[in-house]
């Protein structure tokens, strides 16, 4: 008989329908181990915080589960549902876990009353640690967690990563409310598309100076169970936009064409974006990648100041960013264009060439804006900003949670040679720029799509309200047909859960039938090895070119 145990999906504040990737990783362990898993979907419902107290009042569970990111947002939500948890009747074992908590156990441990901190990588920690709780075992026998043991830290060394990902269980799906996250809004999303996030690696083999996703190495999915995934999501829940969320699936060009490769061989009806590397990008693999259904490509870029870039070790030139947003572009793959504003070295020269830069590449796929760089926990950033003074060397998570981090907007700590009013003022008037160009494009666009729907009398149009209305309907959408998805929804009345299936309107017409015969997405021929085939020639001749360059170019200085 396993354990009772109950994660907390907190609300992020909007209505953002976002997978919580973590707890379904967590939670496909557990239910592999023999454990009862349940969900109180804060996220999804839109609870009030005090609601968790009642809830765990009038059910009993052995465990509860809270995992968080390092922001300011999560952390106000892990103190006031923490209190809910402690002043319930029925107090779980609570433990904590996620890249919030990891570099900074201690804090979190007193700040929200939790028993233990997982910390890094979760699924073999936290097989452990539930051994350790049903068996009543000591604490210090599970690697990868921290306690206090008579008002001290205690902490075992991490476990070790999990390199070989495809042995991991598949994320129970079946008690998530699918058809709830389904309704992510992506850049380059049809409005009748159903969006879903994916991993198809972890880890990263950059050190950029302000991140705080520190795992060494990169470690990848084999392609086959990866779009054995993806056919299963398409299938059972009508996926048609999978969001890859890996911190970088364009860290190996190995293992991007051959996801691309496996998508070409399976042919579904799927399109996808993930998170790119502009020194990888060669038009030849931009055009591998659209071939197999890539819209959308999210770029890291930062700064366009090379000094800057070296100084967060980004490893990056602003000419191989230009040549690699360009490449992006002329293959037909949307670019999104992240920059912060902040890092050393920064001022009101390196704002001006960043916003230039956006107005002359953004295709207004999403809105852009630049942020300050932020000194997360963990990140080697954090602990510049601790040796700079400008955190609190005694207590700089106290520091930054409760004082520096109140928004993503405003400024942490402040690394330039500007005052924080100079500083303020070049993002009042980079951000302004930004938002007029965004407005003035959607103006222009809706004038045009005014005229030609009255000038063309288009029966097509469905109606201003709608973003993208002429795009046609999505396939699930075109005949009556239901399909039944494998969902237990968990709705939480007092004492209640509610188990069930959930129906929507699908169709087997144009989604079954024009994957049995072959067809692509937009109804062209199948797509076959052969974009591989042209992409590897390619890539042969390209290579084989740039030799003949170099050879040329020591001929030319020997003589």
């Amino acid at each position: 008989m396993g354990l009772k145990v109950l994660f907390i999906i907190y609300d992020n504040g909007s209505f953002d329908h976002v997978f919580p990737m973590g707890v379904g990783a967590i939670s496909a362990i557990l239910k592999r181990d023999g454990h009862e898993v349940t969900l109180w979907n804060q996220d999804m419902h839109h609870w009030q915080d005090d609601e968790l107290r009642t809830y765990l009042d009038k059910n009993k569970f052995d465990v509860v589960i809270f995992s968080l990111i390092a922001g300011y947002y999560q952390y106000q939500k892990m103190k006031s549902l923490s209190k809910a948890i402690n002043n319930s009747k029925n107090r779980p074992f609570y433990i904590m876990g996620g890249y919030g908590p990891t570099p900074e156990p201690e804090f979190f441990i007193r700040k929200s009353g939790c028993d233990v901190v997982c910390l890094g990588e979760g699924e073999i920690t936290v097989s452990k640690l539930m051994s350790a709780i049903q068996n009543k075992t000591p604490l210090k026998d599970v690697p990868g967690i921290a306690w206090l043991e008579n008002n001290k830290l205690q902490t075992t060394p991490r476990a070790k990563l999990v390199h070989d990902l495809d042995s991991l269980p598949q994320i129970p799906y079946e008690i998530f409310p699918m058809h709830y996250y389904r309704m992510l809004r992506l850049a380059k999303a049809k409005a009748t598309d159903f969006c879903f996030p994916l991993m198809s690696a972890r880890g990263c083999s950059f050190k950029c100076t302000f991140c705080y996703r520190m795992d060494p190495g990169y470690r990848m999915r084999t392609p086959e169970p990866l779009l054995d995934e993806v056919e299963m999501l398409y299938k059972d829940y009508g996926i048609t936009y999978i969001s890859f969320q890996d911190d970088l699936l364009m860290s190996s060009v190995e293992h991007t064409e051959a996801v691309c490769l496996e998508f070409l061989k399976r042919n579904l009806p799927v399109v996808w974006s993930c998170n790119g590397r502009l020194n990888y990008c060669s038009e030849e693999l931009l055009q591998l990648m659209k071939d197999a259904g890539c819209i959308f490509i999210n770029y890291g870029i930062e700064s366009m100041d090379q000094k800057v870039l070296n100084n967060m070790k980004k490893g990056l030139r602003p000419e191989m960013i230009v040549k690699g947003i360009e490449d992006t572009l002329k293959v037909g793959i949307s670019p999104g264009l992240n920059f912060i504003f902040g890092n050393i070295g920064d001022n009101k020269a390196t704002i001006k060439s960043t916003v230039d830069f956006l107005l002359k590449y953004d295709d207004f796929a999403q809105r852009r804006t630049i942020r300050p760089v932020t000194p997360y926990p963990g990140s080697p950033l954090y602990y510049d900003a601790i040796k700079k003074g400008l955190l609190d060397k005694d207590n700089p998570a106290e520091d930054f949670y409760e004082k520096k981090h109140l928004n993503s907007d405003l400024i942490c700590c402040n690394f330039t040679e500007l005052s924080d009013e100079e500083f303020y003022e070049c993002l009042r008037w980079a951000n302004s720029t930004l938002m007029k160009n965004y407005f003035d494009r959607q103006k222009t666009s809706t004038l045009a799509q005014i005229d030609h729907l009255y000038t063309e009398k288009d029966a097509s149009f469905r109606g201003f309200r709608h973003s993208e209305g002429k795009e046609g309907q999505h396939p699930a959408a075109k005949t009556s047909k239901k399909i039944n998805v494998k969902s237990k929804v968990i709705a939480i009345q007092g004492n209640e859960t509610m188990d069930g299936q959930v129906n929507w309107e699908a169709s087997t017409t144009s989604d079954a039938d024009r994957f049995s015969q072959g067809t692509n997405y937009n109804g062209k021929t199948s797509k076959t090895t052969k974009s591989f085939d042209v992409y590897l020639e390619r890539k042969k001749i390209t290579a084989l070119a740039k030799k003949a360059a170099r050879e040329n170019k020591s001929l030319s200085k020997s003589k």
